[in-house]
């Protein structure tokens, strides 16, 4: 890939938002082959990209997606990425769930893929959280709680245990496999051009197609994505004195993180997922308050804004569905200690504008999950791997040991600088249900 180096940037305490970037070229041939960097314009090579994933898990959040849509993201990922599917799917009255774990059985056989399927409400998933020490996910009725920073956080204790570096996210709704493939490739170049162990990777699309008066419309941005990138880059400049709009991909779905970032990180619920990333990165390191993690500090925090080359094309949502988008995304900022007065009335006043609130509503917080570096990792494992030694049928096989061969305990915590040391994963393939 030939992409071009990051020429603005803004510092917020220990975080570097880079400007948007641009790629010049999706596949620059391998090492030897592409050439002499020149200024502002460096080539990674293929070898290089196809290094940093097979150290990264692909994430897909499901939730009753046709088949063939999530077929598409499946056949776009690079074979060398571990992938992990999260559904929340209903099973009744027709088992979708089902459906999907016999296609994507049949997809991890035949295509050779190393493949991780689980259900969001799957008692055993709950019951693992639980043992871990980690109650905040499960609600009242014993099961995980419904929504796709709920699945993503799933996603990202099983990614810490298959060992992997880097965890990247992909939606099921997009129409374009090569989009989807060109999202992986680009995470993985991000990645390739820091050294920072905490660092972040965020895709800005190219457009957004739609039609309008009966023509195909390449639209720039999107009816939520322009309100909450104006309202983080209100929020970055009240702190820095300098009006910015260095922020472009506040909704951001497409996105990556290396683990030891993504496991330091706040969730919030639902839509409110990836505006949230930035409000925690603000909070927890943007030197305002004490930092319960000084090695980030101490390192920085790098995140990275690319812009794609395929356009987006995914399901069109319905006007009461980007109201609420609007509402719970805008709502991590209004609830952010940063968050100033004088900035809380403004978005309360784009919330009635918009419709999204009614006079004499208060603006509702979301739910906020503390981040998962504390869990215990080696017992959430112990717990999985009863559920897989329970069955016969076909699965993926998660372990991982320390170099002396012994499991590890909160094997998350490491020294400055230092990756996850020790661990390996050996994995059959075939889905986890």
């Amino acid at each position: 890939m030939r992409i071009e180096l990051p020429r603005t940037s803004e510092r917020f305490g220990a975080n570097v938002f880079y400007g948007p970037v641009q790629v010049y070229e999706l596949d620059s041939g391998l090492r030897g082959q592409g050439g002499d960097e020149e200024g502002a314009i460096v080539a990674l090579p293929y070898e290089r990209l196809h290094e940093i994933q097979g150290q990264m898990a692909v994430v897909v959040p499901v939730r009753g997606e046709r088949i063939r849509l999530i077929e598409g993201i499946l056949f776009a990922i690079p074979n060398q990425c571990l992938v992990i599917v999260v559904s929340n799917s209903p099973r009744e009255p027709v088992d979708r769930f089902r459906v999907e774990q016999q296609a994507l059985y049949t997809f991890a056989r035949l295509a050779r893929k190393r493949v991780i399927l689980v259900h969001q409400k799957d008692p055993l998933v709950a019951q693992a959280f639980l043992d871990a020490g980690y109650p905040d996910l499960v609600a009242e009725d014993g099961r995980v709680r419904d929504g796709k920073a709920e699945g993503m956080m799933i996603a990202l204790a099983l990614a810490r245990l298959a060992g992997k570096r880097y965890v990247g996210f992909v939606d099921a709704d997009n129409y374009s496999p090569g989009a989807a493939h060109e999202y992986i490739c680009e995470y993985a170049a991000a990645f390739a051009l820091t050294e920072c162990q905490y660092a972040m990777a965020r895709i800005l699309w190219q457009s957004k197609p739609k039609y309008v008066d009966g023509q195909l419309y390449f639209a720039k941005w999107g009816r939520t994505s322009r309100v909450t990138n104006h309202f983080l880059n209100q929020l970055i400049s009240r702190y820095t004195g300098f009006e910015t709009d260095i922020m472009g991909t506040g909704n951001s779905g497409e996105h990556a993180l290396t683990l030891e970032l993504a496991l330091r990180l706040d969730y919030a619920t639902h839509y409110a997922v990836e505006p949230q990333h930035i409000v925690s990165l603000l909070e927890r390191f943007g030197g305002e308050r004490e930092s319960p993690y000084p090695d980030v500090i101490r390192e920085g925090v790098e995140i990275f804004q690319i812009e794609s080359r395929n356009p987006h094309f995914h399901r069109a949502g319905e006007p009461d569905h980007i109201r609420e988008m609007t509402r719970v995304a805008l709502s991590t900022i209004h609830g952010s200690v940063l968050c100033p007065a004088a900035l809380r009335r403004e978005i309360e006043e784009e919330l009635l504008a918009q419709g999204c609130l009614h006079d004499g509503d208060s603006v509702e917080p979301v739910r906020r999950y503390p981040p998962l570096l504390d869990m215990d990792f080696d017992t959430f494992h112990s717990t999985v791997e009863r559920r897989l030694q329970a069955t016969s049928v076909e699965r993926v096989r998660l372990r991982w040991r320390g170099p002396s061969g012994s499991r590890r305990r909160h094997v998350s915590r490491t020294g400055p600088g230092e990756w996850p040391p020790g661990r390996d994963a050996e994995e059959t393939q075939g889905p986890i249900n």
